[in-house]
């Protein structure tokens, strides 16, 4: 008899069985179901109380939530009047801010008006400088010959 691929494969397939076997995985495997079993039962314990511990604060949040409804009505209330009043003060301030910006105001066109009239004069002086400039330059430029020669002769008498 010819010893064929087959036959040493299922002889492999004997000796895999009888190491499992001997090896005792089969427990080994229904051991660890067995503590998945329980610890999937433990969590389901636990789901289930944290689900009543739940639905206690639903109930609590849902009493605190009536109690905040009343509280905020009267919050609502409270800020109607305070913007009544706010309201009442501000259009008070307002015309109050207006007559200040007013006064403001006239107080800045009266200090424009004064340096405007400042500049006026100040220009005028100005011009009233160049106009007289230019009258002594022509002076100069006529009698200019004569007055360097008054002057030296003034120089020369006071340094002697």
């Amino acid at each position: 008899m010819e010893l064929d691929a087959t036959f040493w494969a299922f002889v492999a397939l004997l000796i895999f069985f009888a190491i499992v076997i001997a090896l005792k995985v089969p427990g080994m495997v229904a051991k660890a179901m067995d503590a998945r079993i329980a610890k999937i039962a433990d969590e389901l314990a636990e789901a289930r109380k944290l689900r009543e511990d739940a639905q206690a604060l639903l109930d609590e949040y849902e009493a605190r939530r009536k109690a905040a409804e009343g509280e905020a009505e009267a919050i609502v209330a409270a800020a109607h009047e305070e913007a009544e009043r706010l309201t009442a003060e501000a259009k008070a301030s307002l015309e109050e801010m207006v007559a200040r910006r007013t006064r403001a105001v006239e107080d800045k066109i009266a200090q424009a008006e004064a340096q405007a009239l400042t500049e006026v004069r100040a220009r005028s002086t100005d011009v009233a400088v160049e106009a007289a400039r230019l009258l002594l330059a022509e002076k100069v430029q006529e009698d200019g010959g004569t007055l360097v020669d008054e002057s030296i002769k003034d120089i020369a008498a006071r340094l002697n």
